[in-house]
């Protein structure tokens, strides 16, 4: 991203249950307050956007059925689609991001993962490759099948990651540059019935934390680059032990850029957890957590100052801001707009 990045907000939204598709927020530097400027609806629910380092392009999802990716050139006047969305060949793109050249979604109806190259022009070619998942999980509710949740690549870019909800698991991939291909290094099993759901590094690279969707907990793991393994070293559970987990159902958590906390958000608890890590970064411990502002919060987003975090509410239909105790790391509610349907939160 420029120096000048976290002057605009981009929050996506599911269009078939009432979202705007993306809409443009400006972004107070100064308190974190969110201002809506424009919307589109060009693609159907753009539930995940990654925009591109250089600020000049922004990607989504488009969470279908018949799963497809787009391209959009950020503009004064907000993102202009560039040409129309191209399937990804799998159902339910959950996620994206950028790597070495290529667009890369999960896929989570159909367990797989697309690779698409980026042109120079910031348009996607034709769709490279698909890799599918196998095997499944304990919850055959929830398990039945490959979940592909979540893709990200290692802090070097020599790896890719593939997050799995149904397989219990996270596959390290490496990625073909040129052709695009993904070959699987290794397949790396967490706790069974957990359902990891996504993956944020340390920043110091070394360390990567799942958050799990099925058992609302955090799996620390550390990160060997040079050989390509995770290795889960502990887990901690997001909400006090006196709280019921039953029908809590985390979606998303982030790693502070000094690499002394974490937090996530937990759907149905309606929470953010704030945990401390500890200087290695192997131990995480619950502080506290506190209420998200709204219900259902799908995406939790730090703005790239470090001061605010945003939680996307996706059933009360509201973005909520807050400012961070850099001491505590404990979130406090600063406000909050209205966004039917929001689903995530980026910043470009």
């Amino acid at each position: 991203m420029t120096t000048d990045s976290g002057r605009r907000a981009y929050i996506g939204s599911f269009t078939t249950a009432g979202g705007l598709g993306i809409t443009t927020a400006a972004v107070d530097r100064e308190t974190g307050a969110l201002t809506p400027l424009h919307s589109t609806d060009a693609v159907t629910n753009p539930s995940y956007l990654a925009p591109s380092p250089d600020g000049r392009h922004l990607y989504a999802v488009s969470e279908t059925a018949d799963g497809a990716a787009a391209a959009f050139a950020l503009t004064p006047e907000g993102p202009a689609l560039l040409a129309p969305a191209v399937s990804v060949r799998g159902a339910a793109p959950t996620h994206l991001t950028l790597t070495a050249g290529h667009l890369v979604t999960a896929n989570y109806s159909s367990g797989s993962v697309s690779t698409f190259p980026i042109r120079a022009d910031g348009t996607l070619g034709d769709l490279a490759a698909v890799l599918t998942h196998r095997g499944g999980g304990p919850r055959t509710d929830r398990q039945e099948a490959p979940h592909a949740h979540a893709v990200l690549p290692d802090p070097g870019g020599r790896w890719l990651l593939s997050v799995d909800l149904g397989t219990d698991s996270v596959r390290v991939c490496a990625l073909d540059a040129t052709g695009g291909t993904l070959t699987v290094h290794a397949e790396v099993p967490l706790r069974p019935g957990s359902g990891p759901r996504h993956l944020a590094f340390h920043p110091r690279g070394d360390r990567a934390y799942v958050v799990n969707e099925l058992d609302p907990t955090v799996t620390v793991c550390r990160w060997d680059a040079a050989r390509g393994t995770l290795t889960p070293v502990g887990e901690t559970r997001l909400l006090p032990d006196t709280e019921s987990v039953a029908e809590t159902f985390p979606s998303e958590l982030v790693v502070s850029g000094d690499g002394r906390f974490i937090w996530t958000a937990n759907r149905g608890h309606d929470s953010i957890s704030v945990l401390a890590l500890d200087p290695a970064g192997d131990t995480a411990t619950l502080v506290t957590t506190v209420p998200c502002g709204g219900h259902w919060p799908r995406d939790l987003a730090l703005h790239p100052t470090g001061r605010y975090l945003y939680a996307a509410n996706e059933r009360s239909g509201d973005v909520t801001w807050f400012t961070l105790d850099p001491h505590t790391g404990i979130p406090a509610r600063a406000g909050s707009v209205p966004a039917p349907a929001a689903s995530c939160v980026v910043f470009a």
